[in-house]
């Protein structure tokens, strides 16, 4: 493998750059007309216009990105996240052009992709499963005798879904007719299908997700778990490994669990295994992503893997150069999603140009950057301007580098979920552990925020007066 295209853009496409290069591999850039200046454009070997600014018209045309690939003798293709990171017709695509997918085959992701059929396969491996049914429901009376035979609350959830779409919670029956045609509508206009299906709600529950890596040699490993139950409107914004309530045997029985997942899709690449975690410590399989992670960074930090060059020997090859007995987790690390979003708004995107942007630097301070001062926030794109990644010993030496390390990040001209960062680390629920998926509805609001702000200021404000008090009494000269 001599050159790999990125069918990526942002801080995703430079993180699998920086290894390609290391790896001794030349890299393959693909932008579009808004992205033209992108400092991912800028650090491949080469760099390839496909299309104007929206997805749809660039970073999803998975035929024109193969005929960059082609033209260019690309080896392999790395799709990052998101875009056709998850595509099965996108993967046979490549197959068919005798391109390497740097990822699983295509038939495991459309199998994973599909929920109803993400958990029969797996029923022979013995995973638990939330309580519900195996099929698909469009029949509200059915749906009704369901929640009587599992209890209410229920979880009306899409099929084909993902980030929070197309799933609605229902507490009592009376809701239940309209809350699944708010369901299936939404299902069908994020998906293109309308499938929903019925299950337990967990109440109070932690998502918990472990990394796994399969070769084409039978190997599978698991490189622990991630603590992901910080998320605004079902989705991640903070992220740490290890979780702080995975006990060793629980730890290893998920582990295990998630292996099992992979086998059962003859997996091969880098994917990850989510599970939900109830406040008693059972854990119930929910799906797999068969790509690279967002938060991928807190497990190569306490693992000292690099999961990017194990998804390139993989896809050439090459057996796993490790066992699971090699495996271990050192320290602790902890993940804030940068995004162009105003905290004190909804989280809603944030777009205007980057009028100062600095990055914090320092020991144990890692971040995923995909943007440059003075660049524009495209609305056309994810709001995520990079990952910021700090490690420590212990869990409250990473928690006490994030804090340090917000304030260093110097942002001007768009709101970011930087304060929001600090809101979640210096909350005391979050400090000793002792949170769910809940977090954000339990203890965030717009005014929880201003009034930490407030006090942060006015301890700035206080320590500034002690110095400069303190150095007019040195600057007195006796007379």
């Amino acid at each position: 493998m001599k050159k790999i295209l990125i069918a990526n853009r942002g801080e995703i496409a430079i993180r699998v750059m920086q290894t390609a290069k290391k790896m001794g591999i030349k890299t393959v850039a693909v932008y579009s007309t808004i992205d033209r200046h992108s400092p991912h454009v800028k650090y491949a070997d080469e760099a390839v216009l496909i299309g104007e600014a929206p997805s749809n018209q660039s970073y999803l045309k998975g035929e024109k990105i193969i005929e960059v690939a082609k033209s260019l003798n690309a080896d392999a293709i790395h799709p990052g996240y998101g875009f056709l990171s998850e595509n099965s017709e996108f993967a046979e695509l490549c197959e068919a052009n005798n391109i390497i997918f740097i990822g699983p085959k295509s038939k495991a992701i459309e199998m994973m992709g599909d929920k109803l059929a993400a958990k029969d396969a797996v029923k022979d491996y013995d995973i638990p499963m939330v309580p519900g049914v195996d099929h698909a429901v469009t029949d509200p009376k059915e749906a009704i005798q369901i929640a009587k035979d599992i209890g209410f609350p229920i979880l009306i959830k899409a099929a084909a879904g993902g980030g929070g779409k197309g799933m609605r919670v229902v507490e009592a029956e009376k809701d239940v007719e309209e809350q699944m045609k708010r369901a299936i509508s939404e299902a069908t206009s994020a998906f293109g299908d309308g499938s929903v299906f019925v299950e337990k709600y967990v109440a109070s529950p932690r998502h918990i997700e472990i990394q796994v890596m399969a070769d084409s040699h039978g190997n599978v490993l698991h490189l622990f778990e991630r603590e992901c139950s910080v998320q605004r409107r079902h989705q991640k914004v903070v992220e740490e490994a290890p979780s702080s309530v995975l006990t060793p045997k629980l730890r290893e029985r998920m582990g295990q669990a998630a292996i099992n997942v992979a086998r059962a899709c003859d997996y091969l690449g880098a994917g990850t295994v989510e599970f939900l975690l109830d406040a008693d410590h059972n854990f119930y399989f929910l799906e797999m992503n068969t790509r690279l992670q967002v938060e991928h960074p807190v497990t190569e930090l306490i693992t000292g893997i690099d999961l990017v060059e194990l998804q390139i020997r993989v896809a050439r090859g090459e057996a796993l150069p490790i066992t699971q007995n090699d495996l271990e987790i050192n320290g602790h690390a902890v993940e804030l999603r940068v995004y162009a979003e105003d905290p004190l708004n909804n989280f809603l995107p944030s777009v205007g140009n980057l009028e100062t942007y600095q990055l914090p630097i320092g020991k144990n301070i890692r971040v995923d950057n995909g943007f440059e001062e003075g660049m524009d926030i495209p609305i056309y794109y994810d709001p995520m301007l990079s990952k910021l990644i700090t490690y420590g010993k212990t869990r409250a030496e990473a928690i006490q580098l994030m804090i340090e390390a917000i304030k260093d990040y110097k942002v001007e001209g768009v709101q970011t979920t930087l304060p929001f960062g600090s809101f979640v680390c210096e909350h005391d629920a979050f400090r000793s552990g002792d949170f769910d998926t809940h977090f954000v509805k339990k203890y965030y609001s717009p005014e929880a925020l201003k009034a930490n702000q407030e006090t942060e200021a006015k301890i700035a404000a206080m320590i500034a007066i002690k110095r400069y008090t303190e150095e007019q009494k040195l600057l007195r000269v006796p007379k």
